[in-house]
């Protein structure tokens, strides 16, 4: 069975296409339209198809938008009802169910040659169910957080052989995603998806505002909650985008933070219990993108594993929604291998785009050896290797890497990125050397959960310690990523040092390059030291290293 998924209804438009319960592939639409999160200059995003990313699907598994034998779209708007009676009056849902509704007609006309009739609406919540339950196995709890579905913004569930069971579901307008997005623009930060902006400054703060949080954002009965209106300004003054980020902004953070931690735990217990004491949670949905959330649930709720779902957001749930559609079909789903599943390019391919650009180029021995030594140097590299991440973390493939014992590099990398500097960097680490440095879950290949440095590390690599002495790890397994493996075994001969930084491939405001020429494009325009591109390497003129950096 062939399926196409869809996601094009609130943020981060995607494709993913599943055969024979295989994932071939699977892409934003922002790493082709260059739009960050899909979204045009209009009140709401629902109007942006991901036809670039679905053709590149179909075109990467050699089909026709007719060879398909369902497109499942991610969102189903014959369950939206009366939102009004929900407490819903956002002007824009109205168009955003139209939208939904003439969907299979739109996705006709962008793949021509769709038959219509073979477009599927999945519950939104259930395609971010599937993204994580199914992904993982198809046995175990799930657990789904966002702002909203079609009319609630939460499920609870559990998978026994691929069939799920919904267990409870959270109808608005109480939404704990919901809840952090205003908070999110109460503090100044405008654009949707900033939320992770949030979690990182309340790290700075104090939760002082507990008990006012408490009586108005609490669980009931039934394995839901509720979300009170707040008054925000009665806590702490609302921030301009450019005004100063003050002390009670960063304690209003920490509480608001730390009072969704408690709802989550108190979920995760109820699900288990309801569940049947399974082993394994799977999470999905924008909520689950918060790494320190994750790392407590998995520290003190009862599920044996947390797996999150690498493409939590909405995009994930393109996937989903074909793996659902799929799971009904197929005796068997091919778990998630790793998040590299988008566009990738020959040796052949990017050696022309070489040629083309003008740019001098060496292809040394080895390019993980020559990285590790403009890294060890104190450079800054850029890593341009395989088929490009699915979901909003560079895991190895789409990096942006650097030395981690350098105290001034967070503050380096946040310059070159247009960043704000409380913003924390990231660690990645091979697998076996994990303990020695880092306390909490394991293994962590795709940076969701944040982790305890251990404190003898902590002056050794203070690029990626946060101020509260936590690092969001990725763990590297020479058997998924070789290459990614080579290099920190490399920079650790050099250095002594088995921690390398990894942050995302891209500069403040763009999606993270995807393509060859948009890789030589930032090396051209950032402060990069050697662009790593496959097997060759492009050497910024004038930065040197101790072996000649590989020149």
């Amino acid at each position: 069975m062939r399926v196409l998924g869809i996601n094009a209804i609130f943020h981060d438009p995607a494709a993913a296409l599943v055969i024979d319960g295989r994932t071939i592939a699977a892409a934003e639409e922002e790493r082709f339209s260059r739009r960050k999160h899909g979204k045009r200059p209009v009140p709401f995003s629902a109007w942006e198809l991901p036809e670039l990313a679905a053709a590149w699907c179909l075109r990467e598994a050699g089909l026709r938008p007719e060879d398909l034998d369902a497109v499942a779209y991610s969102f189903d708007p014959t369950l939206c009802g009366d939102l009004t009676a929900l407490g819903v009056d956002d002007p824009a849902d109205a168009m955003r169910v139209d939208y939904a509704r003439r969907a299979p007609k739109f996705l006709a006309e962008a793949l021509p040659g769709l038959d219509p009739q073979q477009v599927r609406f999945v519950p939104h919540h259930v395609a971010h169910a599937a993204s994580a339950g199914l992904a993982a196995g198809g046995n175990g709890a799930v657990l789904v957080l966002d702002g909203r579905g079609e009319t609630a913004s939460h499920l609870a569930g559990v998978y026994r052989d691929g069939e799920l069971t919904t267990l409870a579901a959270q109808s608005l307008p109480h939404s704990l995603g919901l809840l952090y997005e205003d908070l999110t623009r109460h503090l100044g930060f405008l654009h949707s998806s900033d939320e992770y902006k949030v979690m990182a400054l309340a790290s700075y703060g104090r939760p002082r505002f507990l008990p006012e949080l408490r009586d108005l954002v609490y669980p009931t009965e039934g394995g839901g909650f509720a979300v009170e209106p707040i008054d925000w300004p009665s806590l702490a003054k609302a921030r301009a985008a450019d005004g100063e980020l003050t002390a009670d902004h960063a304690d209003l953070a920490a509480s608001v933070q730390t009072r969704l931690e408690e709802v989550l735990l108190d979920l995760a217990r109820w699900t288990y219990e309801m569940a049947g004491r399974p082993p394994t949670l799977t999470m999905a949905g924008g909520v689950a993108l918060n790494c320190v959330a994750n790392a407590r649930i998995a520290a003190e709720s009862p599920f044996r594993h947390v797996w999150v779902q690498p493409a939590a957001g909405d995009a994930g749930t393109a996937l989903g929604a074909a793996l659902h559609l799929a799971s009904a079909a197929e005796p068997w789903l091919e778990p998630m291998r790793g998040a590299d599943l988008g566009r990738g390019w020959s040796d052949e391919e990017l050696e022309e785009e070489l040629r083309r650009a003008a740019l001098p180029y060496s292809r040394p021995p080895d390019i993980a050896g020559t990285a590790a030594d403009v890294l060890a140097a104190g450079g800054i590299v850029a890593w341009f290797q395989g088929r490009s991440e699915y979901g909003p973390r560079a895991l190895g493939h789409r990096s942006l890497l650097a030395h981690p014992g350098d105290r001034a590099m967070t503050a380096r990398l946040n310059d070159v990125k247009g960043r704000e500097q409380f913003r924390p960097i990231a660690p990645m680490v091979r697998a076996e050397r994990f303990g020695d440095v880092f306390d909490g879950v394991f293994p962590s290949p795709y940076m969701l959960f944040v982790h305890r440095v251990r404190p003898e590390w902590t002056d050794r690599i203070p690029a990626v310690v946060h101020v509260d002495g936590t690092a969001r790890v990725q763990t590297v397994h020479e058997q998924d990523e070789p290459l990614v493996a080579r290099m920190l075994e490399a920079f650790e001969a050099r250095t002594g040092l088995p921690v390398v930084v990894n942050t995302s491939l891209n500069t403040a405001g763009r999606p993270m390059v995807d393509t060859p020429r948009e890789a030589m494009e930032l090396f051209g325009s950032a402060p990069v030291d050697l662009l790593a591109i496959g097997p060759f390497a492009v050497h910024r003129a004038g930065f040197a290293t101790a072996s000649g950096g590989g020149r």
